[in-house]
């Protein structure tokens, strides 16, 4: 069985759009799903992105899709936002959690808490 590792909300022009999980299996693989509020689909609301076509279906990867992974900065940026949020400057998934309240374009992403999971 998996493990959800972190979750974070996805939003599109500020409207909760989705889900976003990493998982860890038994093995200690990491995976990633990037699942549709069912809401934000059946208001008939616009994808988030080309591959991510609207669907009750979750998105599952082995990777964190390159949607999303091209959502985190880059170069000095990207050092500083790790070392401020105190995560590796390889870590992705964290990097889009601490610093995806504010992005550039339609999409943001913000860290999911229990309570709003």
């Amino acid at each position: 069985m998996n493990e959800i590792l972190r979750q974070g909300h996805v939003f599109a022009n500020g409207e909760l759009a989705g889900m976003l999980t990493q998982y860890k299996d038994a093995n200690g693989t990491d995976s990633y799903s990037f699942e549709y509020n069912a809401e934000y689909i059946s208001q008939g609301r616009c994808p988030i992105g080309y591959h991510f076509a609207l669907s009750s279906t979750p998105y599952k990867h082995d990777v964190l899709h390159p949607f999303f992974t091209n959502l985190v900065s880059e170069g000095w940026v990207r050092v500083f936002q790790a070392n401020r949020s105190r995560l590796d400057k390889r870590d992705d998934f964290g990097l889009l959690l601490a610093n995806g309240g504010d992005l550039i374009g339609a999409i943001s992403v913000k860290p999911a808490t229990k309570d709003s999971a």
